[in-house]
């Protein structure tokens, strides 16, 4: 029998396979048992009312998904007062992701969610930092560690970064947001792009650019999360263009602990399921007993890696 239990710090997951922020709601629950899961994460929810971008938001590139929603939410108190008790009937853990403009609205935040029925924060510090001339706090060591200390003091409860795939040194970051507090990381959002219609010479996306996701990114997602693991100690969560089991496998021996799952749920509603079942095929199949034994497992000592240094 294998044991698809991970761990992510002090949480125990029955199986690595989750969510990825934005592209889940309690809708799904028609077609499929969230206790499935190994946890559900949110759409990100911020402070306040918003209405999200222009249109058009979401267009299709090529082996991906262009999007630019905006972060639309109703705020927090709809979401403690409405959202929370739509998942309590599950029995995984509950992870919140959040979003805020500076470190104080950050902070404020979460200490609101410090409610029962929310396990986990994963702070999404991919969006713009308007402290930093809007550029994103996870661009940057230095925002990241700020960021993330003031929300290691506003909560007691597990804290995950949610890092971007567009900075050019990903491993400091990745070692910024431990050394602040940070209990593990979601490695990574979306890749700023564009698509133009050469039709209407119009960009596909209302507010031009946009997050790109989607198997494409799957190569450039996994080589982040292997510098990861090698630069910080603490679990980190793969997502990035997984759409099957060996896409989750692979995230594994990379180094991760468990696995996020966005876009290939638009495609098939039941997308994490069918990993899920493949993991346990897969381990089943290699004689694995654990599927935690699969985390790091890549067979790279004794080759040569040529470093990735910072861009200047």
């Amino acid at each position: 029998m294998v044991d698809l239990r991970v761990k992510i710090g002090a949480l125990t997951l029955k199986n690595p396979v989750m969510p990825a922020s934005g592209t889940f709601s309690e809708g799904l629950a028609r077609v499929f048992s969230f206790d499935h899961l190994g946890a559900i994460v949110t759409k990100t929810i911020t402070e306040e009312l918003r209405g999200g971008n222009p249109t058009p938001r979401v267009a299709e590139v090529g082996q991906g998904m262009l999007n630019s929603i905006g972060i639309p939410s109703k705020g927090i108190r709809y979401f403690i007062d409405y959202t929370i008790p739509e998942y309590e009937r599950f029995s995984v853990p509950l992870v919140v992701s959040v979003s805020a403009p500076t470190g104080e609205l950050f902070a404020e935040i979460v200490r609101q969610l410090d409610v029962p029925g929310v396990a986990a924060i994963e702070a999404n510090i991919s969006c713009p930092n308007l402290e930093e001339d809007g550029k994103a706090f996870a661009i940057r060591a230095k925002s990241t560690a700020a960021v993330i200390g003031q929300l290691r003091k506003a909560t007691t409860l597990p804290l995950w970064a949610k890092l971007t795939p567009n900075t050019s040194d990903v491993a400091a970051v990745a070692r910024a947001a431990e050394e602040s507090g940070a209990d593990a990381l979601v490695v990574a959002n979306t890749v700023l792009a564009m698509s133009i219609d050469t039709e209407t010479f119009l960009p596909r996306l209302g507010s031009i650019m946009g997050g790109y996701s989607g198997p494409a990114i799957k190569p450039i997602v996994l080589r982040m999360v292997y510098q990861c693991a090698k630069a910080a100690g603490i679990p980190i969560i793969g997502c990035g263009g997984i759409t099957s089991a060996e896409d989750a496998v692979e995230y594994m021996l990379a180094g991760a602990a468990a696995v996020q799952v966005g876009t290939a749920t638009f495609v098939k509603p039941n997308a994490m399921l069918d990993i899920v079942g493949g993991l346990l095929s897969f381990c089943e199949r290699k004689g694995i007993a654990c599927v935690s034994a699969l985390t790091g497992a890549i067979k790279d000592r004794g080759m040569h890696v040529d470093k990735l240094e910072a861009l200047p």
